[in-house]
């Protein structure tokens, strides 16, 4: 299927430059902050405030910061000489009072024709009380009284970008309005009966709607034109993914796997653990779809520590022992060496191994792993992004399995899938992903949920400290790696920033090793050379070194039982998923773990509500909901980390309910339109055109 730009849509597609007062300069600038150049994507550019210019209070009542409307007479000028920093002021008056128009850096030729001594003008802007004068700078709009028509009474008020105005803004969503479809000429692609439940504008109406707000309550989530718009993109998303997955699974029909489960009894049998109840269901799940005569598509959702590796271990023995191949791909070579060494160590009483396939291998090993993996001899793989390369075949690929998958694309999944016939796909990420998440990006798999911690893990203790305890922290620090245990020390940058007020990694690295001198300390950032960094995480691991003075290259990939505490400067710089991935660096023995939050008290309100839940709670799905909460779903999810278009209309926590909704509609569309073929189909193909026309869909449809 190619999705098209029908005919009626056309001139939502045009570019900017058609508008109102956008040349190809401002189109530019416009082009940021809207991340698009078409008037469509203006359009999608909402109001998050509005301007009441309906009040027109007495002078000496105007309340200070109040938005007002006068009608003044002007009385005196008071410009600045030439070459001086003085503000020129405006003396105005009518019947109830005086004011002072306060104008900064202004021309006095220009102001002198705008404001002439003895005219009359209708002027707006803001009201301020200074030395018991009231005074309003830079008014808003200043106009003669037969032109008092162009102020409008309500103006909404958009998010900006330098080098672009409201006025111009405005002037340009207005035109842009204009190119909108007649009602009676677009077909309707939601269904009826939801939009009579529901009492939802038709598309046209509610996109004119949320650009004419005219109370509070039009620029919330809940405001029935933003609802209607907001479940077009959801319903397009669902669409997109539906059609994504049908295009998947079609590009190679499934093969059954013969599962006979012997490596995987053997495995368990050497375990000096019991799997979990979570695990247990997990690795059914998986042996269902392996087992099946369609591709598997399967997200693997776990918190910290929750046992991901041995799930993604036993699907890779069951491919392995029916002759098939299986490749694990990693973000970052330091990951892709922690899981190399975990699961060489839990395939040793098996007598086997697997591989490792990095880039920056030395070309003759590379040529090696190359080799094997094209004649079949390695049959486990893992590897970074050297694993999609054009050069890289394989005897036959049967699973592939993407680690912290929300820093890989659909094109990426695909280009990996691609490298066998009927490959299984399972994606893996250590970041719980909030249910309504889950289901708008990741709507094309399968999901599956290790909701449980292995037995013996124990809770990790996190306080949150002013930095002003550093010294204490540091005599504690003291005791604990005197009892044999380890410690991580997180900084959020590098080297000392002129913009922000943080320790550096390199600073407290040599501040720690002046007052631990008996202690063996190591640095690890992402500028040092990979060999030196790996050295340093090395020592650490093996004991070699008790401290271990690191940016966040130790989010993942970094797992030391014997690490006792984690301590975390400027924890209020960092995010909720990122400060449960580092915190858990702990906890992953048997031993008493503890957390210690660092700030240096100038806390936001979002700040301190991430604190205080890092404090609260150590279950990563709850966590991952209070982040969507507090960030919204585009950080959250991270730029682009779907594949799919992000979301300017939808707010998944304002309309969670409608996203089950689209869902179901979406899949009606699929099995009653398939390829959205036939006549009938058009009112899909445009709702695909207008809200998904970047997404992965497209991609596929162009091969």
């Amino acid at each position: 299927m190619h999705i098209t730009r029908p005919p009626l849509l056309y001139p939502l597609f045009a570019e900017t430059t058609s508008l109102d007062g956008i040349g190809a300069r401002l189109a530019g600038l416009l082009e940021k902050r809207i991340e698009g150049r078409h008037v469509m994507d203006l359009l999608r550019h909402l109001p998050v405030g509005l301007i009441d210019r309906r009040a027109r209070p007495a002078i000496p009542m105007a309340r200070d910061g109040q938005i007002a409307v006068f009608e003044l007479r002007i009385t005196k000028h008071d410009m600045p000489p030439a070459k001086t920093r003085r503000p020129a002021r405006i003396y105005a008056e009518n019947e109830t009072g005086e004011i002072e128009l306060v104008y900064f850096h202004a021309r006095t030729d220009y102001l002198s024709r705008l404001l002439p001594v003895g005219g009359t003008r209708l002027i707006s802007g803001r009201v301020e009380h200074f030395n018991g004068r009231v005074q309003m700078m830079h008014p808003d709009f200043v106009l003669p009284l037969d032109k008092a028509g162009e102020m409008p009474e309500i103006e909404p008020v958009y998010p900006l970008t330098a080098g672009i105005n409201s006025k111009v803004l405005r002037r340009a969503i207005v035109s842009g309005l204009t190119k909108l479809p007649a009602r009676d000429k677009c077909p309707e692609w939601i269904d009826k009966g939801l939009m009579a439940t529901r009492d939802w504008p038709d598309f046209t109406s509610a996109s004119a709607q949320v650009h004419h707000p005219e109370r509070a309550s039009d620029l919330e989530p809940t405001a029935l034109a933003r609802q209607r718009l907001a479940y077009d993109e959801l319903l397009a998303n669902q669409l997109a993914l539906v059609l994504l997955r049908e295009a998947t699974r079609k590009i190679e029909e499934g093969a059954a796997l013969p599962l006979t489960g012997r490596l995987k009894t053997r495995l368990i049998e050497n375990l000096p653990f019991a799997l979990t109840h979570a695990q247990s269901r997990t690795i059914e799940e998986i042996e269902t779809d392996l087992s099946a005569d369609v591709r598997m598509l399967r997200l693997l959702q776990g918190d910290v520590g929750s046992g991901k590796t041995m799930v993604a271990l036993i699907a890779m023995l069951h491919v392995a022992e029916a002759g098939g191949q299986a490749a694990l791909l990693a973000p970052t070579e330091i990951l892709a060496r922690q899981h190399h060494r975990s699961l060489n160590k839990m395939l040793a009483p098996l007598g086997m191994s697997c591989g490792l396939l990095l880039g920056a291998q030395k070309a003759a090993e590379r040529r090696e792993k190359e080799a094997q993996l094209a004649n079949g001899e390695i049959q486990m793989v893992v590897g970074t992004h050297a694993l999609i390369t054009e050069r890289i075949a394989f005897a036959d690929l049967r699973l592939a399995l993407i680690d912290e998958q929300h820093r890989f694309g659909v094109r990426q999944r695909l280009m990996l899938s691609e490298k066998g016939k009927a490959v299984d796909m399972l994606v893996m990420t250590a970041t719980p992903i909030p249910r309504t998440l889950a289901m708008t990006a990741y709507g094309d798999l399968q999901s599956s949920a290790l909701d449980e911690k292995p037995a013996g893990r124990q809770p990790i203790e996190t306080a949150v400290l002013h930095h002003d305890k550093i010294a204490a922290i540091i005599d504690r620090l003291r005791q604990v790696i005197a009892t044999g245990q380890r410690a991580y020390w997180i900084c959020p940058l590098v080297e000392e920033s002129e913009k922000l007020d943080v320790a550096a990694a390199e600073d407290r690295f040599a501040h720690l090793q002046k007052l631990l001198p008996e202690v063996a300390v190591r640095l690890a950032h992402g500028k040092m050379k990979p060999e030196e960094r790996e050295a340093a995480m090395a020592d650490f691991a093996n004991g070699t070194a008790q401290l271990l003075v690191a940016t966040t290259v130790i989010e993942v990939g970094v797992d030391v039982p014997e690490a006792g505490i984690i301590i975390i400067e400027h924890a209020d710089r960092f995010g909720l998923a990122q400060l449960h991935q580092l915190r858990g660096r702990v906890g992953r023995g048997t031993t008493k773990s503890s957390c210690l939050l660092l700030h240096d008290g100038q806390l936001s309100e979002t700040a301190r509500q991430r604190l205080s839940i890092m404090r609260q709670t150590n279950d990563g799905f709850l966590i991952a909901e209070e982040d969507l909460k507090l960030r919204g779903p585009g950080e959250v999810l991270g730029q682009r980390q779907s594949g799919l278009s992000q979301f300017k209309l939808a707010d998944l926590s304002a309309h969670a309910d409608l996203i089950a909704i689209a869902r179901r509609q979406a899949q009606k569309i699929a099995r009653e339109h398939p390829h959205l073929a036939g006549a009938e189909a058009e009112a899909y193909r445009l709702l695909l055109s207008l809200f998904e026309k970047d997404s992965a869909v497209k991609f596929l449809a162009s091969g």
